[in-house]
């Protein structure tokens, strides 16, 4: 198992930041490998809500689904990959902090089968494009209006 963990610091009310990044359609919009992500339950976010999603990760094309295994609004949302060729979870957790929100990210990760041999390599990509992301985030979150980057993954 691997992990990778980050904290950013984002001008927006941790209300805000909660609620982008808890909707995970919004990830294609800051998550540059992420093609798709479409929720499978109805109904509003909980624990147990599942998404579908498709993204392109150490240059190999991964759809799995995830699990709400936790979620207290505006605080935590944790969530788990238990099926793919990586499996693991991964959380969301924001605080206030002066002048906005701190978003921590906890990503935690076990390959499967032959893959297991590129752990270390597949860490290093997690961490490099986890802060290309978050930069992206950051800037979409401290434009003029987030709801503007609500494109047609809404």
């Amino acid at each position: 198992m691997f992990s990778v963990q980050t904290r950013i610091d984002i001008r927006r009310s941790p209300e805000e930041v909660f609620a982008y990044v808890a909707d995970q359609t919004n990830a294609p919009h800051w998550q540059r490998d992420l093609s798709e992500v479409h929720r499978v339950t109805p109904g509003p976010l909980r624990v147990g809500s599942e998404h579908l999603f498709v993204r392109r990760f150490a240059g190999r094309r991964l759809e799995s689904r995830n699990r709400f295994t936790r979620y207290e609004p505006p605080r935590i949302v944790e969530f788990e990959f238990p099926q793919g060729w990586l499996s693991g979870w991964a959380s969301y957790e924001v605080e206030p902090v002066p002048g906005g929100a701190a978003l921590r990210s906890s990503t935690n990760l076990s390959a499967r089968g032959p893959a297991r041999l590129l752990e270390p390599l597949l860490r290093r990509v997690l961490a490099r494009d986890s802060r290309r992301d978050e930069e992206r985030l950051v800037a979409i979150l401290q434009g003029p209006d987030p709801a503007l980057a609500r494109g047609p993954h809404r």
